[in-house]
């Protein structure tokens, strides 16, 4: 499939789409599913465990605290067990290196939120997704960060295009978000009580969560 990356994209249907042509022969495809909290992952996982056999894959060098990092990947591992996933969905973690992020935006400290230093970030954490998925044999990866209502799809999704390219592995292009998927992950992280952060994860989100009165 050709894919023209922009907003006006239905990612959505994309999904759809995929799931429906690998589906014909009724067997489950791998997928390395690059997460980024508990939140996010929540409805990801219940939409796509009917048709992946799932390896979560968390992998966020961004974020600003070793504590915060191991109360974040706790609450996946903690999430996927609640589900009822733990017997289907395999979890497992990249090197918590926060000098990769640090590195990766070296110059756009100072930028706003959802700008250039984002997209470097999301770079480096789909890139690392996808050399993995090479690496491991599997057929898809894709990432849970296009649940998020301040995250663009479009860039997300052209950054995966990317990274397919480059590693020669498919990626699931996705918008998560969309049909009623953030809000299906509100209520699942209500119902598991899962810790939901107010501010992405480095410490540039939380210094501006901070001056706009959210942390």
């Amino acid at each position: 499939m050709e894919f023209v990356m922009n907003n006006k994209e239905n990612f959505a249907l994309f999904t759809e789409q995929i799931i429906k042509q690998i589906s014909k022969d009724g067997k489950k495809r791998s997928l390395l599913l690059h997460v980024c909290c508990a939140p996010c992952s929540s409805y990801v996982l219940e939409y796509l465990n009917r048709y992946f056999d799932i390896t979560v894959y968390f992998y966020n060098p961004n974020i600003d605290s070793a504590d915060e990092y191991r109360y974040r990947a706790d609450e996946e591992r903690r999430l996927i067990c609640e589900m009822g996933l733990s017997e289907t969905v395999r979890y497992t973690e990249g090197k918590y290196l926060p000098e990769d992020f640090y590195n990766a935006v070296k110059g756009l400290e100072q930028l706003p939120e959802g700008g250039a230093r984002c997209v470097k970030c999301f770079e480096l954490r789909l890139e690392e997704s996808a050399k993995r998925a090479f690496e491991g044999g599997f057929d898809y990866f894709t990432t849970t960060l296009s649940i998020s209502p301040l995250k663009n799809s479009a860039v997300l999704n052209t950054i995966g295009k990317k990274m397919s390219e480059k590693y020669g592995i498919n990626y699931l292009y996705s918008d998560f978000k969309k049909k009623n998927g953030y809000k299906r992950s509100v209520e699942l992280s209500r119902d598991h009580g899962l810790y939901r952060q107010n501010y992405c994860g480095c410490s540039f989100s939380k210094d501006q969560a901070k001056r706009e009165g959210r942390a």
